[in-house]
């Protein structure tokens, strides 16, 4: 028997919401790896310039997209519930 609940969308906040999370986390922790791995650590966190800066934005990319395309939605949407259906 199919499923007779309504689909419904989540709230765009709850998306927008864990997009900005994703990002932060992601940021983060992939600077810190790549400071920590290319020596760009500083008293307050990290600086990365150059080919570690190119690298973490490129990881943040594929963050999203391994995340959304392969493994059903990121990390915060899953926390926020704002996957779509």
């Amino acid at each position: 028997m199919p499923d007779a609940r309504p689909q419904t969308q989540p709230a765009t906040w709850r998306i927008v919401l864990a997009a900005i999370f994703d990002f932060l986390m992601a940021f983060f922790i992939f600077g810190f790896v790549l400071a920590s791995i290319f020596g760009g650590r500083t008293d307050g966190g990290f600086k990365l310039t150059g080919m570690p800066a190119l690298l973490l934005f490129v990881l943040i990319i594929a963050y999203f997209i391994i995340f959304n395309r392969y493994l059903g939605g990121t990390i915060w949407k899953r926390i926020l519930r704002a996957q779509r259906p």
